[in-house]
């Protein structure tokens, strides 16, 4: 490999892992500042919120990817032009076209990275968060109940907020309990709880020494009762058996479908999937390539013109996808005519600013000279 070629796949290459870590870090941080609050909300366990985040990046890696090998071609050819070491490439004979080659290098092994990730790892990890979810939502009401916080059940109509167990043998300390029936709106206070299974599978939340109020909305009615022990039944929102039905509910969403799965459904909505599954691989290569000549700036001008517009460039390209998968969806677009338009535009748009850069304008015949 020519000085030329290793000094260009060493700087891109750098270049993405900067970006890509930058990416990934702010990913994360919002992911997980989102899933933190769906946790504290009561939607989703506590237990569970590294594990979704690591399934939710690998749903994300596609895009940043591509992104990121964007990102790094178009800093890249942009320095060397910068700080005018483009002049000595094209004084060794050189070319901007000779930039392809060393960016395939990169972009072509990132392009089968992100087709492996949106064919295989990115359903997988759809399928995951699904199971979790429909797991979360088919607990019990007493597994939804954590020290410290406050849980929601049976559509709202339940309300439990308990502290940490006083007694090794508790499974719960002082629980407040608000029930809304059809005619009365219970409130009840207990120093312990603890969950019990009867022989026939009923599970019921045994409360310990307590207080009930109840009061009928409207009226003036109220009733007060003392009670040593209290038993609220407890229920799963579906029977049968919940890993089951996770499973199932999992399966059913169009993006954990398997790329096959989707093909054999031969539907508008499973095609529109198949062509964003397709289309990312090939945005990871047409964004690189596209760099390049986005990338061929006047160092005598400034630099953040560019590098907007480059940036609209690439937002553009990746809405147009988006807009073809919807219309995919609605039947609007054949899925031939859907997965090959856009990235044929974009090939030829690559071209033609190729071709403009590498045009040699003819010099004026000056009037002395004529």
């Amino acid at each position: 490999m020519s000085l030329f070629k290793r000094s260009v796949v060493s700087e891109i290459t750098s270049h993405a892992g900067v970006v890509f870590s930058t990416l990934l870090v702010v990913w994360l941080s919002v992911l997980l500042v989102r899933l933190l609050g769906e946790a504290a909300g009561g939607n989703i366990g506590a237990d569970v919120v590294l594990v979704l985040a690591a399934l939710s990046t690998i749903t994300a890696l596609p895009t940043i990817l591509a992104v990121s090998v964007f990102i790094a071609v178009l800093t890249t050819v942009t320095r060397n032009y910068r700080e005018s070491e483009m002049v000595v490439w094209f004084a060794s004979g050189l070319s901007l076209a000779d930039w392809f080659k060393p960016v395939l290098r990169v972009a072509i092994p990132v392009a089968i990275a992100v087709a492996g990730l949106t064919l295989f790892a990115a359903p997988w990890a759809y399928r995951q968060i699904g199971e979790y979810h429909q797991r979360f939502e088919q607990r019990s009401d007493l597994s939804k109940v954590t020290a410290g916080q406050f849980a929601e059940s049976a559509g709202g109509d339940r309300v439990f907020f308990a502290e940490d167990p006083a007694q090794p043998t508790d499974e719960l300390g002082n629980v407040f309990a608000r029930e809304t029936g059809p005619e009365w709106l219970s409130v009840l206070s207990a120093s312990s709880a603890h969950s019990e299974t009867l022989p026939n599978g009923d599970r019921f939340l045994v409360l310990g020494a307590g207080h009930r109020y109840d009061l009928k909305p409207g009226t003036p009615e109220i009733r007060l009762v003392n009670f040593e022990k209290y038993g609220l039944r407890l229920e799963s929102k579906a029977g049968g058996d919940p890993m089951a039905e996770a499973r199932a509910a999992a399966e059913r969403s169009a993006k954990a479908r398997t790329t096959g799965q989707l093909m054999a459904d031969n539907t508008d909505s499973s095609w529109s999937q198949v062509m964003w599954r397709v289309s990312l691989p090939l945005a990871a290569l047409n964004l690189a390539l596209l760099a390049i000549p986005l990338g061929a700036v006047n160092p005598r001008l400034g630099r953040s013109g560019d590098i907007l517009i480059a940036g609209l460039v690439g937002l553009l390209y990746m809405n147009l996808m988006n807009l073809s998968r919807a219309w995919i969806a609605n039947g609007k677009l054949s899925f031939g005519v859907g997965v090959w338009a856009i990235h044929g535009l974009v090939a030829l748009l690559t071209f033609f600013l190729l071709m403009r850069r590498l045009r040699v304008k003819a010099p004026r015949n000056s009037p002395a000279a004529s």
